[in-house]
């Protein structure tokens, strides 16, 4: 077998990743019809459009669409103090008694969250406490500052009646973590519309936005054309949001974001996976393909032995690691991770990512592309470079001088390099 060793991206300038981009090209309501958006096709250096509602007409009939069925959650909670202080909670990802989402959403009584605060200089070391109804009744939450490090804290939430889960107390009190980049509240559209239709594991502070433009009539449209989908979850974190502030790619770090895959998904990818079969994989949206491309990684662990049992990770450059990069076919690494979750007689793998995928990154499952337009000098950015090399530039220019709107609620694109 042959392959070509990846280049390490630590060395590239992230402002060679800047691109002009104008505060009105930055959408900020969704359009009234999900799939109405503007469609960019990119097909081997060559650009056109379309929209949305039709790109099953550009796909190749043998695809698989990946999609992240994760759930946005109400992450920001609005608290007073006696004396009028104004503090915003924004609910990171849970820290105690457990680190996994959905059992954390049903822990009754009291848990521990990592957050950001705002206002947090008017915070001192009291509770905070807000009354909520929920299903009609009262309810009591209360926050407690524990420690913090960095700009995130822990915060221990209790509550009264303390048989309700936290989810429904977030579900009543909380509100759309709608990006920074969208200058206006988030009102009652954005609970519906900040969301993909297929979402169904609560755990994002930030939509999967690709997904957003699917609704029932694509999905119909798709299965007439016998084009096949999977789901997988990445739990995206504040850190999306993030831009590299460092000069180089080598000094940023990244975020750690949980992953999932079950057993079935395996299954159906290990088929897909064996030799002579050309089904063609398409992430929808860069968190898919940071999922399923950190899955692959965790199955060259598995098989090198190098895969922490307790607590799967996969470290922000293992594919840049000679001694990880040892030819491993995305067959091998399925079926190493399928045997694994036989071995423990489960039927969903949990992880966690620090995954960048730059440019230098050889892609080992996905073969294009679904995705938004990304903000300048972001790692989705990187993302997009790691597939279609330089013309990045040219997909992002074409879409500003074709009126494309910009970024978690602007349009589309379909990348096939």
């Amino acid at each position: 077998m042959t392959y070509s060793k990846p280049l390490h991206p630590g060395n590239l300038s992230i402002d060679d990743f800047d691109y002009p981009l104008p505060d009105d090209r930055i959408a900020q309501y969704p359009l009234s019809e999900r799939d109405a958006s503007k469609l960019l096709l990119y097909k081997n250096g060559t650009i056109s459009q379309s929209v949305f509602r039709n790109i099953g007409e550009y796909l190749p009939a043998n695809s698989l669409l990946l999609f992240n069925d994760t759930k946005v959650f109400q992450a920001r909670i609005i608290f007073y103090k006696s004396t009028g202080a104004k503090i915003e909670i924004f609910c990171l990802e849970p820290a105690a008694p457990t680190a996994e989402y959905q059992v954390a959403f049903t822990n009754p009584g009291h848990c521990y969250w990592k957050c950001l605060i705002g206002n947090n200089k008017r915070w001192t070391n009291d509770k905070l406490e807000l009354a909520v109804q929920v299903d009609g009744k009262s309810a009591i939450l209360r926050a407690e500052k524990i420690d913090h490090k960095d700009d995130t804290f822990t915060i221990r939430f209790s509550w009264e009646p303390e048989n309700l889960s936290f989810a429904a107390l977030l579900d009543q009190s909380g509100l759309v973590p709608l990006p920074p980049y969208i200058h206006r509240e988030a009102d009652a559209t954005d609970k519906d519309r900040y969301q993909t239709i297929y979402a169904r594991l609560k755990g994002s502070v930030a939509a999967p936005t690709a997904g957003l433009h699917f609704t029932n009539r694509v999905f119909e449209s798709l299965e007439q054309k016998k084009i096949s989908s999977a789901y997988v979850t990445l739990h995206v974190g504040a850190g999306t949001f993030k831009p590299v502030s460092a000069a180089t790619i080598g000094e940023h770090t990244m975020h750690s974001e949980q992953i999932s895959i079950t057993k079935q998904v395996l299954q159906q990818l290990l088929s897909l996976s064996k030799e002579g079969n050309q089904k063609i994989i398409i992430p929808v949206g860069t968190t898919s393909m940071r999922t399923i491309e950190s899955f692959y990684w965790l199955g060259v662990r598995k098989m090198q032995g190098e895969m922490d049992n307790e607590n799967p990770f996969v470290k922000q450059w293992d594919p840049y690691d000679p001694a990880l990069d040892t030819g491993v076919t995305f067959h091998e690494s399925m079926k190493a991770l399928l045997t694994h979750l036989e071995d423990l007689d489960s039927n969903v793998l949990i992880a966690s990512t620090r995954l960048i995928i730059a440019p230098g990154y050889r892609y080992r499952v996905a073969n294009g592309l679904i995705t938004n337009f990304h903000q300048p000098k972001s790692t989705l950015l990187l993302l997009v470079s790691a597939l279609i090399g330089e013309d990045w530039k040219k997909v992002y220019s074409y879409a500003l001088e074709n009126n494309f709107r910009f970024l978690s609620y602007g349009d589309s694109c379909l990348l096939l390099p």
